[in-house]
């Protein structure tokens, strides 16, 4: 049995990042999802593991890592022998960084936002939240132009990081449709070998 397990929930684009990327990386995990209805992740065993009450969670032998960036930081720097996935240049780093900081920013408050009204029913300003996904489209459709990735000229986890919550933004009502430079950008995370697709609502299918 895999020394790794990984604490999920299966609508969590936090979690697929971090599973999405162990199966790239042709790593065997067990998967264990917390019932988040249920309010599994605010027992005290799984507090134990992450004491902010948030999925993923990581443990890889006597391991133990939260927050689904973190992780693919742990994941690229044990496992990716190539430093492909998170480059040891400093302006390489450093471009890859920029883009984990908008995962945890800008995308978390816009298109994550969005969805989280829709598909689970959060108290947010859903208007700010599509306008906030807009803006941030607006900016990496540009930023794409003449671009196949979003940090460097091979993928890295900075693309890992920002796929799911773009790719998955038509669940919370921000369309995709004036951004083909995006769409191009997710079709190539999608072709990624390995590549797992988080699992999609019946809000996410009729879009």
């Amino acid at each position: 049995m895999s020394t790794i397990k990984l604490y999920r929930y299966p609508l969590s684009g936090h979690s697929h990042r971090v599973e999405n990327f162990l199966s790239i990386l042709g790593l065997d995990a067990e998967i264990i999802t917390v019932d988040l209805v249920e309010g599994e992740h605010k027992t005290p065993e799984f507090l134990s593991k992450n004491i902010f009450g948030q999925v993923p969670v990581l443990e890889d032998g006597p391991t133990t890592i939260s927050d689904s960036n973190a992780i693919l930081i742990y994941l690229a720097s044990k496992y990716d022998s190539k430093r492909q996935w998170l480059p040891l240049g400093a302006e390489e780093a450093a471009n890859v960084q920029r883009f984990l900081s908008i995962a945890a920013g800008e995308i978390a408050y816009g298109p994550a936002a969005a969805r989280l009204v829709t598909v689970f029913g959060a108290t947010l300003d859903h208007d700010a939240a599509i306008a906030g996904g807009h803006a941030l489209f607006e900016i990496l459709e540009k930023h794409l132009q003449g671009r196949d990735w979003l940090a460097g000229d091979h993928a890295t986890i900075a693309d890992i990081a920002d796929y799911t919550y773009i790719a998955h933004a038509p669940e919370g009502n921000v369309s995709l449709t004036g951004y083909p430079n995006i769409r191009a950008w997710l079709n190539r995370v999608e072709a990624l070998p390995g590549f797992t697709a988080m699992q999609a609502t019946e809000i996410g299918l009729a879009a």
